[in-house]
């Protein structure tokens, strides 16, 4: 069952024409054995259909969930294709220096916190920054995300989206506040989920209504 107290892209009532297809989805990619809890993908499915009804989104076959309630040696990145029923990308992803160490815990969205915000955005544009390739992040979440525009939220490849990193460091690198990842996967990455795709960052709900 999807947390209660969550934010209105995935508190609302689960529209009937996704109820079924959740379940059978869920079971279908196999999302249990690659860590990805059943609750996790309800919350992001009703959110990717209420950004669907308000016409939020363009590239609308794309659901990318981020579970920040993992450690960060998991591969905690889900990118789903959701018309062809496939999972495209399970893979590493960084939190912000600020939210925690080996697991994130605190979260803002405040600029220069170096924390990750929560919940739902929209996948920007994309352009060639001081990471290479990197995408712009849209949250659609007054309190929440809304100033991941004016913080420069954005993913990006970087060397510490590494098992090599975690090998010598015993976890992921950190980045100042942006979901980022390994150099190798950026570029597919990104390129699969820009222009309008719904992305979600989860945590627990009683840490999700604290952000500021």
């Amino acid at each position: 069952m999807a947390d209660s107290s969550f934010s209105k892209f995935n508190s609302s009532p689960k529209p009937k024409n996704v109820v079924g297809f959740k379940v059978s989805l869920y079971d279908e990619l196999k999302l249990s054995e690659i860590g990805l809890k059943e609750n996790i993908f309800n919350n992001a499915l009703v959110g990717w259909n209420n950004l669907f009804k308000q016409q939020l989104l363009k590239n609308t076959g794309l659901l990318s969930i981020v579970d920040l309630s993992q450690s960060s040696n998991s591969k905690r990145l889900y990118i789903i294709d959701m018309d062809n029923k496939i999972v495209l990308f399970n893979t590493y992803v960084a939190h912000g220096r600020n939210s925690g160490d080996e697991y994130a815990h605190s979260f803002a969205n405040i600029p220069e916190s170096f924390k990750s915000s929560l919940g739902f955005y929209v996948t920007g544009n994309t352009y060639i920054g001081a990471h290479g390739l990197s995408m712009r992040l849209q949250g659609v979440e007054k309190g929440i995300n809304d100033y991941a525009e004016q913080r420069s939220i954005v993913m990006h490849g970087a060397p510490y989206v590494s098992e090599a990193f975690i090998r010598k460091n015993g976890r992921l690198g950190r980045s100042q506040g942006c979901p980022a990842v390994s150099v190798e996967l950026c570029n597919p990455i990104v390129m699969s989920i820009k222009s309008g795709s719904c992305f979600y960052m989860y945590y627990p709900n009683n840490t999700y209504n604290k952000t500021t």
